[in-house]
């Protein structure tokens, strides 16, 4: 049985356009495809821990306007409860413009946070009796920071167990980090936090000690196509990812922190949870695009009972 979790996060309208060259400032180029979808941090998260069997809430902040309307029916596709949804009269729904050039891959992404930038004392004042009612709660960095740390000490104060994905990164204080369960950086947030380049198991061992010192009591280093490091009771080691030929990688890092709030949720160990992690991650990069790229729990059970 999982135990009730919490994301408390961004959601933008992802307008992806790919065309064959990125334009030259003051420039045009004709796109040849075009895609709209639901996306933000905190809702590809949301999405992929209730995808995998997680008994998820989901907190974010939209516009009352149509691009809203993405974000409730993606919910509904998900079977995710929309009763903490929270909205702003004056600002839009948050937008990502993402352009993406087809022979490169290289892209280009201007995010415009919007409605999930503001998030109050009394929207977060709404929802602190399920905050308290979780097992975990997962935060990321794209919503306005303060809401963050307000949710942050609600939590801990009630014994919830705090898990940040410090993306997008930002300097956080250190209140925020103190007494938190879990951080789950990549290589670059974790330098940015740290100031150690985490290139093997000895640089990651030197950045794990800097997090420690700083309150936090596990760590996690996510390591692209190697897989992801783990620091806990003591213990450090690298668990390797599933190696699959990848399509598009935008969600992948979001598939994994979902997964891994899932299986935390239903009891497993640290160790158990990143390798079910890893193989949503490896799925989620075989398809197009981020909340439609994350997989059933059907998906994940079937793929890592074929890999072993």
């Amino acid at each position: 049985m999982s135990s009730q979790v919490t994301v408390f996060g961004s959601f933008v309208v992802d307008l992806m356009a790919r065309t064959h060259r990125l334009p030259v400032p003051g420039e045009t180029v004709k796109g040849h495809y075009f895609k709209q979808g639901a996306g933000g941090k905190g809702f590809n998260q949301g999405i992929a821990a209730k995808k995998a069997g997680g008994n998820v809430v989901m907190v974010t902040k939209l516009g009352k306007d149509t691009l809203a309307q993405v974000a409730t029916d993606a919910m509904d596709a998900a079977g995710l409860p929309k009763d903490f949804l929270f909205y702003n009269d004056e600002i839009s729904t948050g937008i990502a413009l993402i352009m993406v050039s087809e022979n490169t891959s290289q892209n280009e992404i201007v995010v415009v946070p919007g409605a999930c930038g503001t998030i109050t004392d009394t929207d977060i004042a709404g929802v602190e009796k399920e905050i308290c009612k979780s097992a975990y709660i997962l935060l990321q960095l794209e919503v306005n920071q303060d809401a963050n740390e307000k949710v942050a000490r609600i939590a801990k104060e009630h014994g919830v167990r705090v898990i940040i994905n410090t993306a997008p990164y930002q300097p956080m204080s250190e209140e925020f980090l103190r007494g938190a369960y879990l951080i789950t950086p990549n290589e670059t947030e974790a330098e940015e936090l740290t100031g150690i380049a985490v290139k093997d198991m000895e640089s990651a061992n030197q950045a794990a000690k800097v997090i420690f010192n700083k309150g936090v009591q596990n760590v996690l280093i996510t390591l692209g196509g190697r897989g992801v490091y783990i620091n806990t009771n003591g213990k450090a080691e690298i668990i390797p990812a599933y190696q699959v030929k990848a399509i598009d990688t935008t969600g992948a890092g979001d598939a994994f922190n979902g997964g891994l709030l899932t299986a935390l949720a239903e009891g497993k160990t640290l160790r158990e949870a990143a390798r079910f992690a890893n193989a949503l991650a490896a799925i989620s990069v075989q398809r197009i695009g981020t909340t439609p790229s994350m997989p059933t729990r059907e998906e994940i059970d079937a793929f890592i009972s074929t890999q072993g």
